[in-house]
């Protein structure tokens, strides 16, 4: 392997860890939607951790 391959595979790992990182911590916080502006939000009105179901999250809005 050359020094470039662990350069790519650090970036990688680095991405990879960011994003498990983020979902760890919205999680945490109690998001049930994430990525959803009001994910936070919308587990009070019937959303039960569907995006779908909340007014501003409609996925047929995206």
């Amino acid at each position: 392997m050359t020094s470039t391959d662990f350069i790519v595979i650090a970036v990688l790992a680095v991405i990879l860890l960011s994003a498990a990182g983020y979902i760890y911590r919205a999680k945490k916080s109690g998001k049930k939607c994430i990525g959803c502006p009001e994910g936070g939000s919308c587990g009070g009105s019937g959303c039960s951790g569907n995006c779908t179901h909340c007014s501003s999250c409609d996925s047929s809005q995206a």
